[in-house]
């Protein structure tokens, strides 16, 4: 393979790592658009886009095993590859989380939590993916940095929304009287919220995954990646 026709694969593998980022945030501002608007359509559609997303990351998880393969690279262009197939396995996996959160949208009955603003907590997590992706494609380390410190506000907004969740739940009077087409409602609706919050915690951990590959890209430092 000649050098230059290398380095246009290698470029070709960034700009293919950042369209299916693309996908991915989009399916994830969907599936959080069809959760507000309580939207079974929506929801399906992005259940039913999940194949194509896995798709994309077995594709180009191909592309990256050939360059490996081909060229035996190293160094710099290593770590690249390296570090573009672990994202897209993140990718890959917010993809997933995004699914699920469509799922929750047709399992949903009613609104119980008003106080919890998921929307508010979905809308920083599609911030922190795509700036982490931002900062793969320009290799900004501070960036990185930055996106890894954000994660800590928004593992206390999840926390803080659980426990709103729980307390919510604790204060419902139930009693013996309650009958139990009350009670299963009312238990669904709280697995479902913390299921939730659960995913979008997740979905800035990805974020950060991202982060750290692109420092250790850009760096050879995996100080984010332990």
């Amino acid at each position: 393979m000649a050098r230059d026709s290398y380095q246009e694969k290698l470029e070709t593998l960034q700009s293919d790592v950042l369209y299916m980022s693309e996908v991915v945030t989009d399916r994830l501002r969907m599936a959080l658009e069809g959760m507000a608007q309580k939207d079974d359509d929506t929801a399906w559609e992005v259940i039913d886009g999940d194949d194509e997303v896995n798709q994309l990351y077995l594709d180009l998880e191909d592309d990256c095993i050939d360059l490996l393969a081909l060229q035996q690279p190293v160094a710099g262009d290593l770590r690249l590859i390296a570090s573009s197939f672990k994202i897209i396995t993140d990718l890959e996996r917010i993809g997933d989380l995004a699914a699920n959160l469509a799922e929750y949208t047709l399992d949903a009955e009613r609104d119980m939590f008003p106080e919890v603003d998921i929307q508010a907590i979905g809308d920083t997590t599609i911030e922190m993916v795509e700036n982490a992706m931002d900062a793969y494609a320009e290799s900004d380390v501070d960036a990185c940095y930055e996106i890894a410190g954000r994660d800590d506000d928004l593992d206390d907004r999840c926390r803080r929304a659980s426990e709103t969740v729980m307390r919510d739940l604790i204060e419902t009077e139930i009693d013996d009287a309650t009958a139990d087409d009350e009670v299963e409602p009312l238990m669904q609706e709280v697995s479902r919220m913390l299921l939730t919050v659960r995913d979008l915690e997740r979905i800035g951990d990805h974020a950060v995954n991202i982060s750290a590959r692109t420092v250790y890209m850009v760096e050879n430092d995996d100080e984010l990646i332990y």
